[in-house]
C-alpha cells in the first residue's frame, strides 16, 4: 500500500536533515546555536517554508516563524493564531528526534491540512525556536526566554561558550543583529495557542499500545553553576596535606548532589565541568561544574540546591543560579480537549524542559504531544521513534490543530 503524502513528505524532510551536524563516529548530533550547522538548519527551514508559500519572519531573538495566513489581522480581530513546531538544535552528541521531530511534524501537518482541503479560520504558524537546549551558552530555552523577557537581553548577549565567544559575537558572525535582541511583545501577541510535538524522553509510552500522549505539565527545573577555588601546584612534589585541590571540592559536591536528590525524591546531574589549569600533572586551581536539578516538588528541588550551597561553602566555593523554570501546568481545558479529541489517549507529565513551558508560564495557552520512544533514551544517539509512530504524531497534531483553528474542507 503506498504511503500517504504526509508520510512521504515526512520521510523526505527527515532524510534531508539526517546528515546536518551528525558525527559519523558516535552517530550523535552537534547542532549548536549560531554555528555553521545551525545556519544550515535555518536555511533548510526557510527553504521548506518558502516551498509551501509560508510567510517567514524572525523575532528579536532570531526565532523563525512561518505563517499561513495573516497573524496581524488576526490579532486585530481578537483571534490570534495557532503555532506548532519546536527546535532544531541539539545537546552534544544528542539524538536525531529531540526537537527536529516537532519541526518536521509541524510542516507535515500543514501539508496534511492542505491535502484535506482545510481553509483555517485562524492563521497557523510553524516555528523553529533557537537555542532551546542551551548547549553552547548554558541557558536552556534561550529563544523563548528572551522574547518573553525571562532572560534579560544584556545577560543573553554576554553569555559565553567554552571558547569564550559571547552570544553577541556568535550572532554577529551568523549575520544576526544582537543589538536587536530583547523581549518581543509583538510576536507573542500573535500566538493564541502553542502546541509543541516532541519525542517522549522516557518510557511511559514504551510499554503501552499508544503511540502518542498529551502532555499535562513540566516539572520545575533549573541550572546552577558551581565554582570551587583551589591552588595550582605540582602533582608530583606537593604533599597531600599541603594541597588545596579544587577538584576534591567539586567531587564532594557531585556526590552530595546525588545523595540529596535521592533523599528529596528529585533528580540532579552534574554533566559538565571545567578545570583550571586542566593539566594531568597539575593540581587544579579552580573547578567549575554545572548542576541540573529537577523534580515534581518545587520545594524539594530548592532544598537540594540549598544543600549544594552549604557543601560549596565548606570548600570556599559558591553556587550561582543560571536559569530556573517553576512548575508548569499546561492549559487544563486544552489538555482535556486534546485528550478527548484524540480518543482518550494517555495524559503524562515530563521532567524535561521545553519552549512550550516558557510560553505557558508567560500566560500563553499551551500544551504538548509526545510521540512514543521505544528505547526510553534521550539526549543520546539511542533516542528513537518509529516512522509509523511519527506519522501517528502528525495525524494527532493535525486533528488538534483543526479542532483549534476551525475552518472548512
Amino acid at each position: 500500500m503506498p504511503l500517504p503524502s504526509h508520510a512521504v513528505g515526512f520521510r523526505r524532510m527527515w532524510e534531508d536533515l539526517h546528515p546536518i551536524g551528525r558525527d559519523p563516529g558516535s552517530g550523535g548530533y552537534r547542532r549548536f546555536a549560531w554555528s555553521r550547522e545551525d545556519a544550515l538548519l535555518r536555511e533548510w527551514f526557510a527553504g521548506e517554508c518558502a516551498a509551501r508559500g509560508l510567510d517567514l519572519t524572525t523575532d528579536r531573538m532570531g526565532n523563525q516563524w512561518a505563517w499561513w495566513g495573516d497573524p496581524d489581522a488576526a490579532v486585530h480581530a481578537g483571534t490570534p493564531g495557532i503555532v506548532i513546531g519546536s527546535h532544531l538544535d541539539s545537546v552534544p552528541d544528542g539524538g536525531a528526534f529531540d526537537g527536529p521531530l516537532g519541526v518536521v511534524s509541524a510542516l507535515a501537518t500543514v501539508d496534511l491540512l492542505r491535502a484535506s482541503g482545510v481553509r483555517p479560520g485562524r492563521p497557523i504558524a510553524v516555528v523553529n525556536m533557537v537555542d532551546e537546549e542551551g548547549a553552547r551558552f548554558g541557558v536552556a530555552c534561550a529563544g523563548s526566554r528572551v522574547i518573553t523577557g525571562v532572560l534579560d537581553a544584556d545577560r543573553a548577549r554576554g553569555l559565553t561558550d567554552a571558547d569564550g565567544v559571547s552570544m553577541a559575537e556568535a550572532m554577529r558572525h551568523a549575520g544576526q543583529d544582537p543589538d536587536h535582541l530583547g523581549r518581543d511583545d509583538e510576536t507573542l501577541a500573535r500566538i493564541g495557542t502553542f502546541i509543541e510535538l516532541h519525542v517522549e524522553q522516557g518510557r511511559h509510552l514504551a510499554d503501552t499500545e499508544h503511540p502518542v500522549a498529551v502532555g499535562s505539565d513540566i516539572w520545575p527545573h533549573g541550572r546552577w553553576r558551581i565554582d570551587v577555588p583551589g591552588e595550582a601546584n605540582h602533582a608530583g612534589t606537593t604533599r597531600l596535606q599541603d594541597r588545596d585541590d579544587a577538584m576534591l571540592g567539586l567531587a564532594a559536591l557531585v556526590i552530595a548532589a546525588r545523595r540529596s536528590a535521592h533523599e528529596q525524591g528529585c533528580v540532579a546531574t552534574v554533566g559538565k565541568i571545567a578545570v583550571t589549569p586542566n593539566g594531568v600533572n597539575a593540581i587544579p586551581s579552580a573547578a567549575t561544574g554545572w548542576l541540573d536539578a529537577r523534580g515534581a516538588d518545587e520545594q524539594a528541588v530548592h532544598r537540594v540546591v540549598a544543600e549544594m550551597g552549604e557543601v560549596a561553602g565548606d570548600f570556599g566555593g559558591r553556587v550561582t543560579q543560571e536559569s530556573w523554570t517553576p512548575t508548569t501546568a499546561f492549559d487544563p481545558a486544552l489538555v482535556r480537549r486534546m485528550a478527548t479529541r484524540l480518543g482518550g489517549i494517555p495524559v503524562i507529565g515530563t521532567g524535561a524542559g521545553h519552549d512550550a513551558g516558557i510560553l505557558a508560564n508567560h500566560g500563553i495557552r499551551s500544551a504538548m504531544l509526545f510521540v512514543r520512544n521505544p528505547t526510553g533514551i534521550s539526549h543520546s544517539p539511542e533516542e528513537f521513534a518509529s516512522e509509523d509512530d511519527c506519522v501517528a504524531g502528525i495525524e494527532a497534531l493535525h486533528d488538534v490543530v483543526l479542532d483549534c483553528v476551525g475552518g472548512a474542507a
